[in-house]
């Protein structure tokens, strides 16, 4: 007898399905006689975190609206809206005449206070000399004495005024302090700003976290255990690395807010999202199936179970959530039974028997 092909052996598959869909037996062909031998394991429970879901908001942790320090016309805006910009680049550039004419100033009039201070204590100098040999009297002294003070104070603010002066020069570059995404811009190329004008909205992608409402009644679940992951979209999660229950409720809601702090790292979130939030409240027991295991049929997905006759029919089961490289089962499977651990090995397992029982 010619071996089916794959295309049979795929409606055979498919008609095991709707035969054993509702939990029937494995078709006649397979025997009660010959026994798989293909891989297979047995189903276990295991002890579990008894969980509930609610839905939350991710957020960036690091997210601000840079403001101007100075004044300025803005000359470069290197970056548009959704750009991905690295920390320490220039995101706004101010025109700098008026602050670079400042710190001339300012530098001018440093080296005018430095000459004073120096003359002022050279005539110290030489007036305590004389007063040592009593040549003038100390009421002179007094007056040498206090230019010399007055000179260095002038010394002093003339340093400051020009350390001043050089930071408004900087102020007329703005820099990103940290890497992220630009969201917003507030000005535009030739326009004029003035401190404390907002220039530009970003926020960080490097690390993200969650808020989430909680009803009232299951605040102190939650803050006793402080367990908690976000599903995403691949079915995988990421485990919260701090649960934060705010101490105080909505007055007109009357929930909490809890708050999620994620790990570094790429997870595929992104701020403003909604994601389903999973909080541990208790302990349970769940049965779980490596997903290598599953079979999917269209809308349908189910695993090649064997029987203690060695019997093996395809059984519909209803999933829960995904667990890393495994599945929870919430019905169409107990623990103790035994499955196969490669649906493939067992379809082809089952042309085979079909096979021979029609020849």
């Amino acid at each position: 007898m010619p071996s089916l092909s794959l295309s049979l052996r795929l409606a055979v598959a498919g008609a095991l399905l709707l035969l054993v869909g509702c939990g029937g037996a494995s078709p006649p062909a397979a025997g009660t006689a010959a026994k798989p031998d293909f891989a297979t394991l047995t189903v276990a429970a295991e002890a579990a975190p008894r969980e509930r879901s609610w839905d939350g908001t991710v957020e960036a942790v690091n997210r601000a609206t840079l403001a101007a320090q100075t004044a300025g016309r803005v000359l470069e805006l290197p970056f548009d809206v959704n750009d991905y910009v690295e920390a320490g680049s220039v995101v706004v550039r101010f025109t700098n005449v008026e602050q670079k004419s400042g710190r001339q100033q300012a530098e001018a009039m440093l080296r005018a206070a430095e000459a004073t201070a120096a003359e002022a204590e050279a005539e110290f100098k030489r007036i305590s000399e004389l007063v040592e040999r009593q040549l003038v009297s100390r009421a002179q002294l007094d007056q040498v004495t206090a230019r010399r003070n007055g000179a260095r104070a002038q010394l002093s603010a003339a340093q400051a005024m020009l350390q001043e002066a050089g930071t408004q020069v900087d102020y007329t570059v703005v820099r990103a302090p940290y890497s992220g995404i630009l969201t917003e811009r507030h000005v535009e190329i030739g326009e004029t700003v003035t401190p404390g004008q907002p220039l530009i909205s970003g926020l960080s992608l490097d690390q993200l976290r969650v808020t989430v409402q909680i009803p009232q009644s299951d605040v102190a679940q939650i803050r006793q255990r402080q367990q908690a992951r976000v599903l995403l979209a691949d079915g995988n999660s990421v485990t919260a690395d701090k649960v934060i229950v705010f101490p105080y409720a909505d007055p007109a809601s009357h929930s909490y807010t809890v708050r999620l702090e994620l790990p570094q790292g790429e997870t595929g979130l992104t701020p403003g999202a909604i994601v389903k939030v999973r909080f541990a409240l208790g302990e349970t027991e769940r049965v779980t199936v490596p997903v290598s295991a599953l079979v999917q049929r269209s809308e349908i997905r189910g695993v090649y179970v064997v029987d203690a006759g060695g019997r093996v029919s395809l059984r519909q089961l209803r999933l829960g959530h995904r667990h890393g490289e495994r599945i929870e089962v919430l019905a169409g499977l107990s623990a103790g039974e035994t499955i196969a651990a490669d649906p493939m090995a067992a379809l082809t397992w089952l042309s085979a028997q079909t096979e021979a029982g029609r020849g």
